[in-house]
């Protein structure tokens, strides 16, 4: 299982992460920050869980990526 966590709030519009993976990102046109797509928010964080192993690798490289460091992936 993947889970990605994404700190939205702290998101400043790079679009790294959508580059990187965008079947798991899009950017918003409402305020410009990321989404992270099927996500469930708690208290800002936006937290997927997936039995797609194939996307750790794109969502690993958009974390990596990420500027500000708001963008965490783990294999549990």
């Amino acid at each position: 299982m993947v889970v990605v966590t994404l700190q939205r709030n702290k998101c400043i519009g790079c679009n790294y992460c959508v580059e990187l993976a965008p079947s798991q990102f899009q950017m918003s046109k409402k305020d410009g920050k990321t989404v992270l797509l099927h996500s469930n928010n708690k208290k800002g964080f936006f937290t997927l869980k997936s039995n797609d192993e194939v996307i750790f690798e794109a969502c690993d490289n958009a974390a990596k990526a990420c500027p500000v460091k708001i963008i965490s992936v783990k294999q549990v």
